[in-house]
């Protein structure tokens, strides 16, 4: 079901104003240096906080940190603690300086069963030294382009654009331009009712980046950043359907391009339709395109700025929303997922604010982001209506696979406030295997509108 209500910006300001107000400052080689010194590696604060509840990053989680399961899976190296405290209805008040204002309206939205356990924040996340090399050689080069929209002098495959930021903008790009890898993964997504019943879907995703693939000389695509396939496999009135999308940087000098195939068709779309606030992927409505992975996708609709940093309790190191096994049903909820199931640690986030640009247009018109300073990844959202009203809030249940060293949410959680409903995608826990990082690489003839129709009926 496709979302009617829209906000359209008013007319004003002149984009000239607008592209000043963000353009990117360079670093001097002061602020360079302080990579891996007093900053680790990627720009986030090394030392600890003054109270002592946010640990010194020392490296993030060895190798053998825990041991590796059947299928792809890992064991939770904190599988053994309790929490620290428990957030309720009845004492979030004394805790509020440490959460969001989502965070805030979930105690008030269902007072009875939403609660936040918080357990000893462990810095878990790190990445392979040759990302660490990639960030301090190139750290300075990018730039914001078309007041922001877009990003220029960015060698290919390059991670962390923007480690020492200065705008809210570029933060968001550290966000879209997080280290990442090929994979291969299968999980489910579910919009249970206000009564908590749902349907899961089962879907299929592949994701392909230019520089770790065979047949692609990245420097021949400077700005493709992914390639993307997702394909349903459940349940039957909608198996076979695949979207496939290119992902480009600067989406306004090259926008995205996205096909569709349908089964019951049998036919290959184009889909300009997959970006801002389109519908997502067989969502009811739930969830728009760009809340995929938290955020996604072309940012020039608004303007970013940067609140500033701050301490909040993110959804963090979620091992037991990965255990091999765990059951859907023990997860999913009326409201809201399980409480049992969840952990908080208190993190370093960056606080991001986006505005409806005058003259634009996107069902929220107004986007909170609380961005762990670790990982760059988005782990908390607040999404506004065109009335100024809190409207849906956002989770991304962050893991670090120890292993291949990389952090991915082992869940994405939206809440609407409004409708007492949520969209859950992203568990695999009753899939045949997690996600497979590496290994083969695919290649470029996978990720073609002529490799749909293959896709979706075998």
């Amino acid at each position: 079901m496709q979302m009617q209500k829209t906000f359209i910006g008013a007319c004003g300001l002149a984009l000239s104003l607008v592209a000043s107000a963000v353009a990117a400052q360079s670093l001097s080689q002061s602020e360079i240096n302080q990579l891996g010194t007093t900053l680790t590696p990627i720009g986030a604060e090394k030392a600890g906080n003054a109270a002592g509840t946010i640990p010194e990053w020392t490296g993030g989680l060895s190798e053998d940190a825990g041991q590796s399961l059947a299928n792809n899976f890992l064991e939770n190296p904190f599988k053994n603690e309790q929490p620290e405290f428990v957030i309720t209805a009845q004492n979030y008040q004394q805790y509020r300086e440490n959460l969001t204002p989502g965070q805030i309206a979930l105690f008030e939205r269902y007072p009875e069963t939403f609660r936040m356990p918080v357990y000893k924040s462990h810095r878990t996340v790190g990445f392979p030294q040759s990302v660490y090399d990639q960030v301090k050689r190139t750290a300075g080069q990018a730039k914001l382009v078309n007041g922001g929209d877009g990003v220029e002098n960015v060698e290919p495959g390059s991670s962390f654009i923007f480690p020492i930021p200065k705008t809210g903008g570029e933060v968001i790009w550290n966000h879209m331009t997080r280290y990442r890898l090929n994979v291969h993964r299968w999980y489910m997504q579910a919009m249970p009712q206000t009564n908590g019943s749902y349907t899961l879907i089962k879907m299929e995703e592949e994701v392909g980046y230019p520089n770790l693939m065979p047949d692609i000389d990245p420097s021949t695509m400077p700005n493709n950043l992914l390639f993307f396939k997702q394909r349903v496999n459940a349940p039957a009135r909608l198996a076979g359907n695949v979207l496939l999308v290119h992902d480009t940087l600067d989406q306004l000098k090259e926008p995205r391009m996205a096909w569709v195939y349908n089964a019951g068709q049998r036919r290959v779309r184009r889909a300009p339709q997959v970006a801002y606030d389109g519908p997502g992927t067989a969502s009811d409505g739930m969830r728009t395109s760009d809340n995929f992975s938290m955020y996604n996708g072309a940012p020039d609709r608004y303007d970013w700025k940067l609140v500033g940093k701050k301490e909040v309790f993110l959804p963090y190191n979620a091992g037991q929303l990965s255990e091999p096994g765990l059951k859907y049903a023990d997860v999913l909820k009326a409201g809201h997922v399980n409480p049992e199931h969840t952990r908080f640690e208190l993190h370093r986030v960056w606080e991001v604010q986006g505005d409806v640009k005058q003259g634009q247009r996107h069902i929220y018109a107004q986007r909170n982001f609380f961005v762990d300073e670790d990982s760059w990844m988005i782990g908390l959202a607040d999404h506004y209506d065109g009335r100024g009203t809190l409207w849906r809030v956002g989770e991304g249940h962050l893991a670090f696979n120890y292993k291949q060293k990389i952090p991915g949410y082992t869940l994405e959680t939206l809440y609407d406030l409004l409708a007492g409903r949520y969209i859950a995608l992203g568990m695999y826990t009753e899939e045949a295997s997690a996600p497979q990082y590496g290994g083969t690489p695919p290649t470029y003839n996978q990720f073609t509108p002529a490799a749909l129709r293959a896709a979706g009926v075998r």
